[in-house]
């Protein structure tokens, strides 16, 4: 029988480590061992150099399909002034029923029960391995740049032909209450950076010179709506966001030669990065200015369609909390933009109130109720006629 991992000790122990991203190479280690321990095939991944190192693992216990991942991330944000918070970033302490420190929601905590279900399910289960296998992701590359995590473990995947059946990524999915939401898609991102040339001169006289503010105002009137659409079943609207508008004139007599903005589009599934490069190049285009417009997007939205994978996922959820969760699309960005590439993926976790926050924490009846949760979804995502 295989040794039953505890999630708060486990919690702690990974919290404990200052993996502030992306130098999570000793929380990887840590569940790299602990995997193994389970008879898991671990591979570590390590992409990039330098600064850019990212250490990732993949590990996987069986050779069936359906072949179950979950993904998760150990990096973590920076805790920023020490002084404010109230207990050590990084102490991983558990008192009065509170897993304290920094990853304690986002995610730590979900990658331990998840783990921890996952030994309770595989002990009480010998079978197991005639009806499928279960493997894990884990960067340390998901608070960051996000160049040699994820997205290039999902490269490796394709490259050895390692099929992937359905995905579950511990983010903090919850507003409120754990089981009011699951997350069944992302809005894309898109940024821009647009600078526009106009002619230095006096302001008395304005004839002599060519205002790049007063063209700028008119170039952005698209990024001005907030909402590009009206939304959809599954989406909420597409929102632009300004970011910076930059002149760096410190006179108030000078008519500047050029002005910067930089700018930030959550689009749904109604757009695409093209058709909104499309569509803002040829409003550019029509104010016969100079200008130059650069622009990256860094996720595309996706949406993962209803099945096996969210039936299990909502079942699980309802017989632990008696709640149905939302299926929603909301928020910002995760892992799951590159996953969904290679299989049907779906996120759920914790309740998100204090990711990235002073002061983070969560209580340990919610890592164990999310323990639970998990494990009654591996019981139903491998046994499909139960659900």
């Amino acid at each position: 029988m295989n040794k039953i991992i505890d999630p708060i000790k486990l919690s702690s122990d990974l919290i404990k480590i200052e993996s502030i991203t992306p130098k999570a190479d000793l929380s990887i280690d840590l569940i790299k061992s602990i995997l193994e321990s389970m008879n898991f095939n671990c591979k570590k991944l390590i992409f990039g150099s330098g600064e850019e190192k990212v250490e990732n693992l993949y590990a996987r216990l069986g050779q069936q399909s359906p072949n179950l991942c979950f993904a998760g991330h150990v990096d973590v944000v920076p805790p920023g002034n020490i002084d404010n918070w109230s207990f050590g970033p990084f102490s991983g302490a558990v008192i009065d029923d509170m897993i304290l420190g920094r990853g304690a929601v986002d995610m730590k905590s979900a990658i331990a029960c998840f783990i921890s279900a996952v030994s309770q399910y595989v002990s009480n289960n010998n079978e197991f391995l005639e009806k499928g296998s279960l493997s894990f992701l884990i960067t340390g590359d998901e608070e960051g740049k996000a160049i040699n995590g994820s997205k290039k473990v999902v490269e490796w995947l394709k490259s050895k032909k390692e099929n992937i059946d359905g995905c579950i990524v511990g983010e903090p999915t919850n507003p409120n209450k754990l089981g009011e939401m699951i997350k069944i898609g992302r809005r894309g991102s898109y940024s821009g950076d647009l600078i526009v040339y106009g002619v230095q001169g006096h302001v008395g006289y304005p004839h002599l010179a060519v205002n790049p503010i007063n063209i700028i105002l008119k170039m952005i009137e698209p990024l001005t709506k907030v909402n590009l659409d009206d939304g959809n079943e599954h989406f909420e609207p597409s929102s632009v966001m300004i970011t910076s508008i930059d002149v760096g004139n410190l006179s108030y007599n000078v008519i500047p030669s050029e002005i910067s903005l930089k700018f930030n589009i959550r689009f749904n599934n109604l757009h695409s990065s093209q058709s909104l490069t499309k569509m803002l190049k040829n409003h550019f285009d029509s104010f016969q200015s100079k200008y130059n417009f650069e622009f990256f997007c860094n996720a595309e939205p996706f949406l993962t369609d209803p099945g096996h994978l969210i039936k299990s996922m909502e079942k699980s959820i309802n017989q632990i909390t008696q709640l149905s969760p939302k299926k929603s699309t909301t928020g910002g960005t995760s892992d799951a933009r590159f996953i969904q590439e290679i299989c049907p993926v779906i996120e759920f976790g914790l309740v998100g109130k204090l990711m990235h926050k002073v002061d983070e924490k969560v209580s340990v009846n919610e890592v164990l109720k999310l323990t639970e949760i998990y494990k009654r979804f591996l019981t139903l995502f491998f046994e499909e006629g139960k659900v």
